[in-house]
């Protein structure tokens, strides 16, 4: 008997034993385990289709257990209060049937509940034995997290969820796990940094300088110290910013932020050298949390982009990346260095992961429309000759100085406005994202030609002169150069200037040339914040550039035919004219003699037209007032832009 039960109980250990080793637990890193099943409502749930989501969160749990349900309950309570949060959650239980319907009608739960009956799901991930286990999918449906039991466990789980949606930039939603875990244990000081860092991204500097210095007052000292040397940094106080992170050197040495810190600082003075080696120093550190341990392999990398060692750079972004899946900066930084080797299609494969980690980040989306042009510009045959062709003949009118003459005799009527835009001068300090400057001209130009108003040269034009007359950035930055590109390129204007990179955004200094006068039209400074939507900055810098334009070069013609209904005049979508161009009618004053000196006097409006068609070469337009009836011949001038 007692032989019976001792061979009876070594089964069953055996068994579990076997169960554990047939069914192991996944590891961080590791692709997921696909399963699919069919929720409450016989929906089918495919984890396979979820690849293109950054994020999922599985979350196996035991109806008739409160322990088990306390994280979801939480997380439920999130996703109902943040409804734009990005917050996959799928519930997945081996419950039985009475006590999921109970669970739902009293909570009403947000997410999908799915039922494991064959327990697929949970055999895959180990999840049967220790409830609740939460598995966090990261981008490409990679295991990023995985952790077993309610409790202390539920903490971590959260706290590891308000990391990770930090890394996703979803600051709301961060701080409100943060701060949900920071009722479970208020000792938890890294959990109170990422609320303290959240506040910071936002922009909310009084609140992030609240937490960091409460934080700095007690326990967690070193990392409140850290906190509130990353707020200095940002709100440009280098001087207090390098106090404090001396102070945190010496009382713990081995954390690897306030190195970061001190790079970006240094970097910022033009000391690049003391920078990089600043980030090589923050890349060998141990302590810290992990999304700032990518941001030194980032910075790092970016400096040996920048030196033109693509390989280096590469690797250290790939160990960004490791560290932080959602780092979508490292990610199109990456696709930028295969951009600069011309290899085009690694480069948008790249860009392409970048948008599925954050749809709305202009830079990897203007990068990854760049490199597919380059793709099909590669396949089109037809078009690389024209293109190869206009860039030997623009390259040897360049060597030889020879600027193309204007066949318009007329000197009134205006010519199509061209403008084109060299490379922009980064300066100051090493923003996180590479191509910056070039996601500006890019998205800039787009803006000018679609408004009609002003033809802004090809970049792939213009890019591929430079390679032909092997004219670098730095030797774009003389203006005498420019003005070259700008003459042989039949352009009116030519867009110059420098980006200042700051802590809060950039500063952009625009200088437009005039070709022909070589005198300096119009400068133009914005600044550019690194929290407001790109396109707003863009559309406010457009809008700046096109009533210089108006202002400076309005639009002349001729009355061609008059009536009381139709004036037709001679500049259409050629010259920049839209629906809605208004015009002034001018009549010439004769000249006043004084002195012996004959005086031009300003000419008199007469009538003001409005355009409401529009052909290639001519335009027709109503009268909207007049104080004499319009004839052939008269002058006709584009109305200013009121502010």
């Amino acid at each position: 008997m007692k032989r019976h039960i001792k061979r009876s109980i070594i089964y069953f250990i055996f068994t579990i034993l076997l169960a554990h080793v047939a069914f192991a637990a996944p590891n961080p890193g590791e692709p997921a385990p696909l399963f699919s099943l069919k929720g409450v409502n016989a929906k089918v749930f495919d984890l396979k289709k979820m690849e293109t989501q950054p994020m999922v969160v599985l979350y196996f749990f035991d109806a008739d257990s409160r322990p088990s349900l306390d994280g979801l309950v939480m997380l439920d309570g999130l996703a109902k209060k943040y409804k734009n949060a990005n917050l996959n959650v799928w519930g997945i239980t081996l419950s039985k049937q009475a006590s999921i319907d109970i669970f739902i009608k009293n909570n009403k739960p947000v997410f999908p509940i799915l039922m494991d009956d064959a327990s697929r799901a949970s055999d895959l991930y180990d999840a049967k034995m220790i409830l609740p286990t939460v598995c966090i999918i990261g981008p490409e449906l990679k295991i990023i997290d995985y952790m077993q039991g309610g409790g202390k466990s539920t903490e971590i789980m959260l706290s590891r969820l308000a990391e990770r949606k930090l890394m996703q930039k979803e600051t709301a939603i961060a701080a409100a796990i943060s701060q949900s875990v920071e009722k479970m244990d208020p000792d938890n000081y890294d959990n109170k940094a990422i609320k303290g860092y959240a506040a910071l991204k936002e922009g909310n500097i009084e609140d992030a300088t609240t937490i960091f210095s409460s934080l700095s007052k007690g326990k967690g000292r070193v990392i409140g110290l850290e906190g509130l040397a990353a707020v200095y940094t940002e709100t440009g106080n280098t001087k207090k910013a390098l106090e404090l992170i001396n102070e945190v050197e010496k009382i713990a040495p081995d954390r690897s932020y306030v190195n970061v810190l001190k790079g970006n600082i240094l970097y910022s003075q033009n000391k690049k050298e003391e920078a990089t080696a600043q980030f090589q120093k923050a890349t060998t550190k141990k302590e810290g949390a992990t999304y700032q341990k990518s941001v030194a392999l980032n910075q790092l990398g970016r400096v040996y982009a920048n030196r033109a060692e693509y390989e280096k750079a590469r690797k250290l972004y790939d160990q960004a990346i490791e560290l932080d899946p959602y780092y979508v900066e490292a990610t199109s930084n990456k696709g930028v260095t295969y951009e600069k080797e011309g290899k085009w299609d690694s480069a948008l494969d790249i860009y392409k992961k970048a948008q599925m980690l954050n749809k709305s980040d202009v830079i990897a989306s203007v990068l990854a429309k760049k490199a597919e042009e380059m793709l099909t510009f590669q396949k089109d045959m037809e078009n690389r000759k024209r293109v190869d062709a206009l860039v030997k003949d623009l390259a040897e009118r360049f060597r030889k100085q020879k600027k193309e003459k204007s066949k318009n005799d007329d000197e009134w009527t205006s010519r199509p406005l061209i403008l084109t835009f060299v490379d922009l001068q980064e300066k100051g300090g090493l923003a996180e994202a590479d191509g910056y400057a070039m996601v500006i001209l890019s998205k800039l130009s787009e803006l000018l030609n679609s408004s009609g108003r002003v033809q802004v040269v090809e970049r792939m034009v213009m890019n591929r002169l430079l390679e032909e007359l092997n004219i670098g950035s730095s030797e774009l930055s003389d203006q005498d150069t420019a003005l070259k590109i700008g003459n042989v390129l039949a352009a009116k204007l030519i867009g110059t200037g420098s980006l200042l990179q700051m802590p809060k955004g950039a500063l952009l200094n625009m200088r437009l040339i005039d070709t022909e006068t070589t005198a300096l039209a119009k400068v133009i400074t914005e600044e550019i914040a690194a929290r407001t939507p790109l396109e707003k900055d863009l559309n406010r810098l457009n809008r700046d550039i096109l009533k210089s334009v108006i202002d400076l070069y309005p639009i002349k013609g001729f009355v061609v035919q008059a009536d009381e209904s139709r004036i037709m005049i001679n500049v259409g979508e050629k010259q920049g004219v839209v629906l809605g161009t208004t015009f002034n009618a001018l009549e010439e004053k004769p000249p006043v003699e004084y002195k012996g000196k004959l005086l031009k006097s300003a000419p008199l409006e007469i009538a003001e037209i409005k355009v409401v068609q529009v052909e290639p070469d001519f335009s027709y337009a109503e009268v909207v007032n007049k104080k004499r009836a319009l004839k052939q011949d008269d002058k006709v001038q584009e109305k200013r832009m009121v502010n």
